[in-house]
């Protein structure tokens, strides 16, 4: 009987991971666990509006809702607006849907801003998307569904916070942005179109904007700058949350890579569609402080 049932533990364990993307109550979803809660109605926090929120998913939706379609599956945003939870989650619970979870709490962080907030729905959205490195099953280690989250970063920033991007006016998005040097001095190079220039630099303080909501939460606080990447070196590609200046090195350099946010990615091939060593870039790879190539 209690083998039977230590059997039946590892199985729902099994069957668990291979469903959520993230903790199932968004707990360990876009960032590691906390128990900070911010109601609807807590002026004090700051974030974005109900509005603003909503106009984020509903534009996510209309440019997502097609290309998981293609896949065979759709894309389903769950907006819990009047949630608490400051985090976000994705999961593919229902057969053929790809889900996010999106919560109010996050949204109204005093560090979240309106394209901050589409980054974390596309981080979300990543998960399904995102290709390879993906995450592994920690018992089996068997890879899952979903890429892990330093793709999740990756991806998101460069493929679809760049499509979220394309037809806007993207140098009267930065007009009032104050953009380190580093930033902009390093999109200039990459991009020689001025809208283009003006969309990676608004990656880059979209990513920015969420690097310091992360290490407001974060056990472990470091001064987050562009001009100062983590040092570290992984020897095995990390699938967790890396610490928020890694984060923050991730969005960077997603912001620096000039591939096609619409080239083909993989599940099993991380040099396919991305900038890696491999394919001749020097620039915008993916950094080693959770990557191993």
């Amino acid at each position: 009987m209690k083998n039977w049932l230590k059997l039946s533990v590892v199985s729902l364990n099994l069957i668990s991971f291979s469903i959520f993307a993230c903790d199932i109550h968004g707990l360990s979803g876009f960032m590691p666990e906390n128990n900070l809660k911010i109601p609807v109605g807590l002026k004090t926090m700051g974030g974005i509006t109900e509005a603003q929120f909503n106009r984020v998913m509903d534009k996510m939706s209309a440019l997502y809702a097609p290309v998981v379609a293609k896949t065979g599956r759709k894309f389903v945003i769950e907006r819990r607006w009047t949630d608490a939870t400051v985090n976000a989650y994705a999961e593919q619970n229902t057969p053929g849907v790809d889900t996010i979870h999106m919560f109010g709490g996050l949204a109204r962080h005093q560090e979240t801003t309106e394209d901050a907030m589409a980054l974390v729905a596309c981080h979300e959205l990543g998960h399904h998307l995102g290709g390879a490195p993906r995450k592994a099953n920690p018992l089996t280690g068997s890879l899952l569904w979903a890429a892990n989250e330093g793709q999740a970063d990756y991806w998101g920033t460069m493929k679809c916070l760049r499509h979220y991007f394309e037809n806007d006016d993207n140098i009267a998005a930065i007009k009032n942005l104050k953009i380190p040097a580093e930033a902009a001095k390093s999109c200039q190079l990459v991009y020689k179109n001025a809208n283009e220039v003006a969309s990676c630099k608004r990656a880059a303080m979209a990513g920015l904007a969420l690097g310091r909501l992360l290490n407001s939460l974060s056990k472990v606080k470091s001064a987050l700058s562009f001009s100062t990447p983590d040092p570290a070196v992984v020897r095995k590609t990390f699938d967790d949350h890396p610490q928020a200046q890694c984060r923050l090195d991730t969005y960077y350099q997603a912001s620096l890579c000039d591939h096609g946010f619409s080239e083909v990615v993989s599940m099993n091939d991380e040099n396919t569609g991305f900038c890696t060593k491999r394919n001749g870039n020097s620039i915008g790879n993916r950094p080693l402080c959770w990557f191993k190539p």
